[in-house]
């Protein structure tokens, strides 16, 4: 490979010509990774930050290419027939890879946790201990549609100092070949080790499967896509996972919240991407600011063209106003992600009928409270068992950008041992190292 593609490059040759059967590749895959998960462990922030700095002038200079790549799969995703979120959520350009780009920077200006010492005693003995973050090793990411996770999963995991195997949907298999090479060949140019950064090059689901039992190997799985993607690969996984289910994300409108700044934030919520995991799917409304709440909303909702399904209370409200999209809603909307302009509605008659809601049917990805009573504020958040939490806010900044951890490498509903936007610290481990002068237990 001319433009330093390593071990990636070769992949593709097995792809290409199926000259490695999928139980051979796999392994030798693992190998190579744990290979260069020990000399990564090693490098030096300086060194790591250079690597990083590298990958985000190669994204850039191969931005024909990566697009091409992209145009490509966004023709075949077309021509398949995938609805529009998806389509949005596969669909790069000169900006979304400008925004990948400097995303890389950012890491790369972020503090190392590794080598952090986090705790440090000495014993009666005179042993000292101490507590230090260091990488976990090799990790494994399995996600579907969205090529910028190639790049966000990868810069994470180096900047820690692991080895990373991803895994992408068939869907974006051009494009994230495409990154996963400028990313491995940028840093090659700074002294990134080879097969750092490896992509599995084909589509057969058993992949996924093989990956999850490679527990050899991959130390961490994440997976992050639909539910039965994550049912897979909980059911098959020896190691460890980090995962998050649905993100059916909740705004509930208190008696005392300011409609106005309730209004903007669901249109927010809810219509600026409505294909992402932190999108809202549920309106949760106080009865007793419900008719002015409606009467400002709708205007907003009819001009996005969102498909309301609504509990009996809500419905006669919104019919009443003559609302053209809504329909009676079951109990299964209200658990459904549904990643469109539709939005389930229902209204509750205090705080804490929204908060018994939420914990049944939600999903406790992130969850938001709009009110002036600082009171009720303070309740939702100490009592929604969710991974985010928010008062007078948009759900849609459950985000590591947006928290300021530069990139992510997934959101976790999970409570161990990472949970909401996870990001460096979430990718360390620790060990136990311990100083002696010769002491021996009695």
């Amino acid at each position: 490979d001319p433009q330093g593609g390593g071990g990636i490059a070769r992949h593709r040759v097995f792809f290409r010509f199926h000259l490695m059967q999928l139980s051979e590749l796999l392994p030798e895959i693992g190998r190579r990774a744990r290979r260069a998960s020990r000399s990564l462990s090693i490098l030096s922030t300086d060194t790591k930050n250079a690597i990083l700095r590298a990958m985000a002038d190669e994204l850039l200079a191969r931005e024909a290419a990566i697009l091409e790549a992209n145009a490509q799969d966004l023709a075949g995703a077309e021509q398949h027939g995938l609805n529009a979120a998806a389509i949005d959520r596969l669909r790069l350009n000169s900006a979304r890879l400008r925004a990948m780009a400097e995303g890389v920077r950012r890491v790369a200006e972020l503090d190392d946790p590794v080598n952090e010492v986090l705790d440090e005693w000495m014993r009666p003995n005179g042993i000292r201990i101490s507590k230090v973050r260091k990488p976990i090793g090799v990790i494994g990411i399995i996600y579907e549609s969205r090529p910028n996770v190639t790049s966000d999963a990868a810069v994470l995991c180096i900047k820690t100092g692991n080895a990373v195997i991803l895994r992408g949907g068939s869907e974006s298999l051009r494009s994230n070949l495409a990154i996963a090479e400028a990313l491995q060949a940028g840093g090659a140019r700074e002294g990134l080790p080879e097969d750092s950064i490896q992509l599995i090059p084909v589509t057969d689901r058993e992949a996924v499967k093989l990956m999850a039992q490679m527990d050899d190997c991959i130390d961490l799985l994440v997976p992050r896509g639909g539910k039965s993607l994550i049912e897979t690969v909980v059911t098959h996984a020896r190691m460890p996972v980090i995962k998050h289910y649905d993100g059916i994300c909740h705004l509930y409108v208190d008696a005392a919240a300011d409609v106005q700044m309730a209004a903007s934030i669901l249109i927010n919520g809810k219509c600026q991407r409505p294909g992402v995991c932190n999108a809202l799917e549920t309106l949760l409304v106080h009865q007793d600011v419900a008719k002015e709440f409606f009467a400002a909303a709708v205007p907003l909702l009819v001009s996005h063209k969102v498909e309301l399904r609504a509990d009996e209370a809500s419905f006669a409200a919104l019919s009443a106003l003559e609302y053209p999209h809504v329909v009676r809603a079951t109990e299964e909307d209200f658990r459904t992600e549904h990643l469109a302009l539709i939005l389930n509605v229902a209204v509750v008659p205090d705080i804490a009928a929204a908060i018994d809601h939420i914990e049944r049917l939600g999903s406790h990805h992130s969850d938001v409270i709009v009110t002036r009573d600082e009171a009720a504020a303070e309740r939702f958040l100490n009592e929604v068992d969710s991974a985010t939490v928010y008062w007078n806010a948009s759900s849609r900044f459950t985000d590591g950008g947006e928290f300021g951890f530069g990139a992510e490498i997934g959101i976790s509903t999970d409570k161990l041992h990472a949970r909401g936007p996870m990001a460096l610290p979430e990718l360390t481990s620790y060990r136990y190292l311990i100083r002696g002068t010769g002491q021996i237990r009695e």
